[in-house]
């Protein structure tokens, strides 16, 4: 089978890592017999550098032409790149922002899963461990606080900053629809969680939640305030399935669990649309300080593209095949630095390897 590649390496170590899933992929089409056609876009401080502006129109048609676009990371040093003294709609994450809503992608899926391997690395006790955890985070993308009517005004002499968060039942109905799609096939349990006590836009998102959940009777469920889920994230990650959330709580909520994971280069994630048409990307960002050092975590770049050949192209084992080579490098005790254990820390020996052999040690795996 052949398909179509938009590629967004970005900026920072967005290249590097993004090399390494391609590695992957095309290990998987030699084994698999595929081939997959890349067309290279540009989006973040790199088109701002070439074209001005972070997302040109050319860079939106050249995505919705792909069957499923893979990216790595975009942005830079907040503090130091000139990128950053540009108005707020010509940084770089502002063309990410916008290519969110013209392509619809509405639903952000980020699986949290603790390999054991890398226990060591998880931030918590092992009593809290247990026997590991395995959740979905399912982010709202397109609506909400993010995308809402924005202002900085003097009121009354007083410089004054305003942001709306507003959503409708239909965005929140068609989420929570997905939602309990993907609790269906896992281990049918949604977590909702919201600011119920406080926001109307949360009371709203309760009252949809419990709608759609009427629909799917086999699916547990429940509601649980934003500052609570924080908590139980860290108290006892493995209660949770799927967590069903709004835009800013994911984002915040997805990190944290990274965290917990042991490391945000682990972190995956999937962003779609009504069709199977995604975005794939990993969560972390992209990391100016290390870039070009070729140490950086490729793997959840890599797990990244597993979830563009599962969710995208149906080519489950495919997916499959490239999620057990991650796992059985990581066996064999090959680390990147990010996940490298602490000095004097028990367990099996380690090897700390660049981004550049941990992609080629995972391509060993496949078909091997």
């Amino acid at each position: 089978m052949e398909f179509k590649i938009g590629v967004i390496a970005g900026d920072g170590i967005g290249p590097e890592i993004v090399a390494e899933a391609r590695k992957v992929l095309d290990r998987v089409g030699s084994v698999y017999g595929h081939t997959f056609h890349y067309e290279e876009i540009l989006m973040g401080g790199c088109s701002i550098d070439a074209t001005g502006v972070p997302l040109t129109e050319e860079a939106i048609a050249a995505a919705k032409a792909s069957d499923a676009v893979l990216m790595g990371s975009i942005g830079g040093n907040t503090a130091t790149s000139p990128w950053y003294q540009l108005p707020p709609d010509r940084r770089p994450e502002a063309g990410l922002l916008r290519l969110r809503k013209e392509l619809n992608l509405f639903a952000n899926l980020r699986p949290a899963y603790l390999y054991d391997e890398l226990r060591a690395a998880c931030p918590l006790r092992d009593e809290i461990i247990g026997d590991g955890f395995d959740m979905m985070i399912m982010r709202e993308l397109t609506g909400g606080l993010y995308f809402g009517e924005r202002r900085t005004e003097a009121v009354d002499g007083v410089m004054t900053a305003t942001d709306t968060l507003t959503y409708s039942e239909n965005e929140i109905r068609r989420i929570a629809k997905r939602g309990f799609d993907i609790a269906r096939k896992r281990r049918k349990k949604v977590t909702s969680v919201d600011k119920a006590n406080v926001l109307d836009s949360s009371r709203l998102w309760r009252k949809i939640v419990e709608e759609v959940a009427a629909d799917y009777p086999d699916v547990a469920y429940e509601h649980m305030l934003v500052d609570n889920c924080a908590m139980q994230l860290v108290k006892d990650p493995k209660q949770f399935d799927v967590i069903l959330t709004e835009n800013m709580f994911g984002d915040i909520l997805s990190d944290e669990a990274s965290m917990v994971t042991g490391s945000i280069g682990m972190l995956s994630s999937a962003s779609l649309n009504d069709t199977k048409f995604g975005l794939y990307e990993p969560s972390g960002g992209s990391a100016p300080d290390i870039a070009g050092k070729g140490i950086a975590n490729p793997i959840a770049t890599i797990l990244s593209a597993a979830m563009l050949l599962r969710y995208s192209f149906d080519l489950d084992a495919e997916a499959d095949a490239v999620e057990a080579a991650v796992k059985q490098v990581l066996k064999d005790g090959c680390r990147t630095i990010d996940i490298m254990p602490q000095e004097g820390s028990a367990g099996q020996p380690v090897t700390q390897v660049g981004t550049a052999q941990m992609g080629d040690l995972i391509c060993s795996h496949i078909g091997a």
